[in-house]
């Protein structure tokens, strides 16, 4: 198939035909995942542009029923629309979309256009453009995102056609392209870079009065509207055509002017490619348009000497750049200055005030000369830096500065640029897409440098994906790990990168000192601070994964005004990074930190500091996610999650038994909401090492806790708790953690006979917890799931309408929504499939709310079988397989396998046993066995295997000849 957006959305098949696909929103849908074809695009995204801000209640179903439509729009033998965990994936190649074909030809007219050769970019841009059937997306422009997306494609189709013309008119087509270029004028009257081309086409024509006379238009319309004059290279053009100078219809060097600065830029030349950081670069250059004074900050070793070269070498008027780094003192800033711009001051007598008449010959000189200041590596003279700057600018106004520095100056109006790592993919990132993220696309450029076989393979593109992330996307760590490609394989650099300033050491000898090593860089920085700050900056480093105010203070053990102080100058050096309320490191940085913290014999003092803090935080979080704050709370313990962990693996690794117990115990419930068992498990299984094969003193839930999350991997010998009733009965009081509760029912399975005995133990734990509403709607939970399998299908529903209503006065989404699930299956139990639909549409708006992987799973799942037992065997079957993907990106084998049993039943009804037996026999295999829902789920797939081997031997699905009945499925 290939696929149009440019102009009205249209599907087509190889033969030409046209596949119509539906609505508005449907087309909608199909062009949203069209302009990521090949990528997971998240449900957040697609609700968001089908529905803008404010969605529908149910959304998210309604996003369901819309891919569910588009499938059965498009060709059945394709089916290119897949469900991933993160969204939904058009699993087309992107070449036969026309949004695509079109930006890549554009970009290779740009190159061609670059490098000067007309022809061909004048014929690949031609190409581009002939795939344009009218505006882009016209046919679903009203829909919510669609405007923005169709304005970026207008937008880049515009660039292309001047593009076009630019090559056209070099090739001498100038006569041909004036009609175009009056259309293009008069609907975008305020681009400069079509009235240029106007008036050179005129100009070549010889018809000088008329190109005058579009300048003139231009500079009016631009007063009237803007407020502004046309820009220097309009300017120029005007100024050639007045000379006559007929070069001024030739482009030079492929540059969108067309013509020569007017003044020469005193900027390096860079021998090395410009790669990534155009986002900042556009907005340094929208600062330097709006503001005096910009500052790039950010730390060592972020490329902030390089975006400020590049920014000044696309910036009209004269640049002069001054390297303040080789500076001893600040005073010699004024005089760094007038070298660099090559004004003499002989003959001048010292100065009685240090600096002041260097500053006064400055001002002399630039009072009315228009000029770009760049002050390069301001940091360690920021003082002077800062005091020159404001004086220049005061007394010259038709200057600019643009500095950087590790450090803002300090002065009103200015402008800050922050700089950190280059873009970084994100974890599932292919090999065909990591080369469009600028770490990854740095690292390749000056790989190929020393070692030009060098290419990003699937073989070794983990490994350079963690070299990248390692080095938190830094231009100059990066540049220095590619360097050692020279001697090193690649997965060598990686996995010496634990000792990342030993192996990044050897960088370019033309490089100043501080710029040739990694360690170098932060020594740099690190010189810079004082007593307080380099205190406040080893102690960070006991974070992972950053830290919010209040946990930075609290484990710092700094008094409340010497943090603030510290931390404040720790944020202005570039030394941490405020991002969402939280203060981070740069892994680098970190590092060298670390060792600081080492040398200090503070490592241990910091940690049980740290584990303190979390472990109270964890005990507190846990109460909050049986309440209405759940969300809230979830989203908290996400951002914490690297302490938490960091800090349990710290405490088993220490020894420290009652609080790495405390931490499972604390963080059970959090582990099964977000799906981690298989993380959880491993966590658990180190700290059940050390606590043995008994309960130490005083520890009894934790170390039942421990075993049970162990369990869930399906682990094999594992301490013996016995039943769930001995589990409550070992209980003196209400359970510090009451997911005990539920944790003890689904591995040990319920008590033996039958639903009396579970009213029974669940009498008894309302005795021991009281008037406890979270734990008392969990027991009635238990008792209606008890008395539903038992067939007592009323005082079920009379139970689990007790657990929803206890769950929902609490706040618990949890808890309703498991409630739901049972009532939504007891429902269809009872043919009533309106009414279970009811249930699991709730409860399936609940699990995606708590973005509880493992919970989707499980409601997919019963969703799956409900539709079964009804006949739906193709919904059945698209529950069933969203259930699998989600249970196998949490590692929950128990669902893994029910789902791949449900695909096993949605197999054999549809007469199809030898696909049934594959997911029955594949559902067999791995973590099914040590915990009793595990173990029930191999007893239900042994009896399914019986069947399908029953009918095997019959011959046939069914007697008769056609599929078995949905009827006890």
């Amino acid at each position: 198939m290939r696929f149009r957006v440019l102009g009205p959305t249209q599907v087509l098949l190889a033969d030409g035909r046209e596949i119509a696909v539906g609505g508005p929103r449907l087309r909608a849908l199909l062009a949203l995942l069209l302009l990521d074809a090949g990528r997971v695009v998240s449900a957040e995204r697609l609700i968001d542009g089908l529905y803008g801000e404010h969605p529908p209640r149910g959304a998210a179903n309604a996003l369901q029923s819309l891919v569910s439509r588009l499938r059965q729009a498009l060709p059945a033998e394709h089916t290119p629309v897949e469900f991933h965990p993160a969204g939904y994936r058009l699993a087309v190649d992107p070449a036969d979309v026309d949004a695509y074909r079109f930006e890549r030809l554009a970009e290779a007219g740009r190159r061609a256009l670059a490098g000067g050769d007309w022809p061909r970019a004048a014929a690949v841009l031609r190409e581009a453009l002939e795939l344009w059937r009218g505006p882009a997306l016209a046919d679903v422009i009203d829909v919510a995102g669609v405007p923005a997306q169709a304005a970026r494609l207008d937008e880049l189709r515009l660039a292309a056609t001047e593009d076009r013309i630019e090559a056209e008119l070099a090739l001498g087509g100038h006569a041909e392209l004036v009609p175009e270029l009056r259309q293009l004028v008069v609907a975008h009257p305020l681009r400069e870079r079509s009235r240029g081309h106007l008036m050179r086409a005129l100009s070549a024509q010889g018809r000088t009065a008329e190109a005058l006379a579009e300048f003139e238009d231009a500079r009016r319309s631009l007063a009237e509207q803007l407020g502004v004059d046309p820009s220097a290279a309009l300017a120029a053009i005007h100024l050639a055509v007045l000379r006559g100078d007929e070069s001024s219809a030739v482009p030079r060097g492929g540059g969108s002017s067309g013509v020569r600065p007017t003044t020469e830029q005193a900027l390096p030349s860079q021998l090395t490619t410009f790669v990534g950081r155009e986002e900042e670069l556009t907005r340094v250059r929208a600062l330097l348009g709006e503001r005096r004074l910009v500052t790039l900050t950010g730390p060592g070793g972020a490329g902030k000497t390089r975006l400020a070269i590049e920014a000044a070498g696309r910036s009209d008027g004269e640049v002069c750049l001054v390297e303040l780094a080789g500076l001893a003192d600040g005073s010699d800033v004024p005089q760094a200055v007038l070298s660099a711009l090559g004004l003499r001051d002989a003959g001048l007598r010292a100065p009685a005030e240090p600096g002041r008449q260097t500053t006064d010959r400055l001002v002399e000189a630039l009072a009315e000369r228009r000029l770009l200041l760049v002050l390069d590596n301001c940091e360690h003279v920021i003082a002077d830096a800062a005091r020159l700057a404001a004086r220049l600018l005061g007394a010259c106004p038709a200057l600019r500065v643009l500095a950087t520095s590790r450090e803002p100056l300090g002065l009103a109006g200015e402008a800050l640029c922050p700089l950190s790592g280059l873009t970084l993919p994100p974890p599932d990132t292919s090999t065909e897409d990591a080369d469009d993220y600028a770490a990854v696309s740095l690292f390749v450029q000056r790989a190929a440098d020393v070692a030009p076989d060098f290419t990003v393979t699937p073989a070794n593109v983990d490994v350079v994906l963690r070299i990248c992330r390692t080095l938190d996307g830094l231009p100059l760590a990066i540049e220095l790990a590619a360097a050692r490609l020279r001697a090193l394989p690649v997965a060598e650099v990686a996995a010496r990168l634990d000792d990342r300033f030993r192996l990044l050491s050897m960088g370019s000898r033309a490089a100043s000192p501080r710029h040739r090593t990694l360690r170098a860089v932060v020594e740099w920085s690190w010189d810079l601070l004082d007593d307080a700050e380099r205190t406040l900056a080893r102690r960070l480093t006991v974070f992972a994964g950053g830290a919010t105010l209040e946990a930075a203070e609290r484990v710092s053990g700094l008094s409340s005004a010497e943090f603030v102080d510290a931390l404040s100058g720790l944020a202005d050096k570039s030394f941490v990074e405020l991002a969402g309320g939280r203060y981070r490191m740069l892994e680098t940085v970190r590092a060298f930190c670390a060792e600081r913290l080492v040398e200090a014999g503070e490592t241990d003092q910091l940690r049980r500091a740290h584990t303190a803090y979390f472990l109270e935080f964890a005990w507190t979080a846990s109460d909050r996610l049986r309440q209405a704050e759940q969300l809230h709370w979830l989203r908290r313990l996400d951002a914490e999650r690297d302490n938490l962990h960091a800090a349990l693996r710290r405490a088993t690794a220490a020894g420290d038994t009652s609080d790495a117990a405390g931490l499972v115990a604390a963080l059970s419930f959090y582990w099964w909401l977000r799906g981690m068992r298989g993380e959880a498990a491993r966590l658990a299984a180190d700290v059940l090492d050390l606590l043995g094969d008994e309960a130490p003193s005083g520890l009894n839930e934790e170390f039942a806790l421990c075993v049970y999350n162990t369990s869930l991997a399906g682990a094999g010998h594992l301490p013996s708790l016995g039943t769930q009733r001995s589990v409550i009965r070992s209980l003196d009081g209400p359970p510090r953690q009451p997911f005990l509760l539920y944790l003890s029912g689904i591995s040990t399975g319920p008590p033996s006979g039958g639903a009396e005995h579970v009213e029974e133990l669940m009498r008894e734990l309302r005795q021991l917890v009281g008037p406890d509403t979270w734990i008392n709607a969990l027991g009635a939970m238990g008792s209606g799931s008890a008395l539903m399998w038992s067939g007592q299908w009323d005082r079920a529903r009379t139970a689990l309408a007790t657990a929803l209503d206890g769950f929902r006065s609490t706040g618990d989404r949890w808890g309703c929504m498991i409630t739901l699930g049972a009532l939504g299956e007891l429902a269809a139990w009872r043919g009533d499939p309106e009414t279970a639909g009811v249930h699991m549409d709730e409860a399936m708006g609940l699990a995606e709310a708590l973005e509880s992987a493992v919970d989707q799973a499980d409601m997919l799942r019963t969703r799956g079988e409900i539709r079964l037992r009804a006949g739906d065997l193709t919904g059945s079957r698209d529950d069933f397989t969203g259930a699998l993907l989600l249970a196998q990106r949490s590692g929950a084998p128990e669902f893994v396998a029910s789902a791949r049993l449900g695909l096993a039943q949605v197999a054999r009804l549809r007469g199809d046993p030898v696909e049934a037996r594959r997911f029955c026999e594949e559902a067999l295999v791995g973590g099914l066995t040590g915990w009793y829902v595990g173990e029930a789920t191999r007893s239900e797939i042994i009896l399914v295997l019986g069947e399908i081997t029953e009918a095997e031997r019959a011959g046939a699905a069914s007697p008769s000849g056609e599929p078995p009945s949905a009827d006890g499925a």
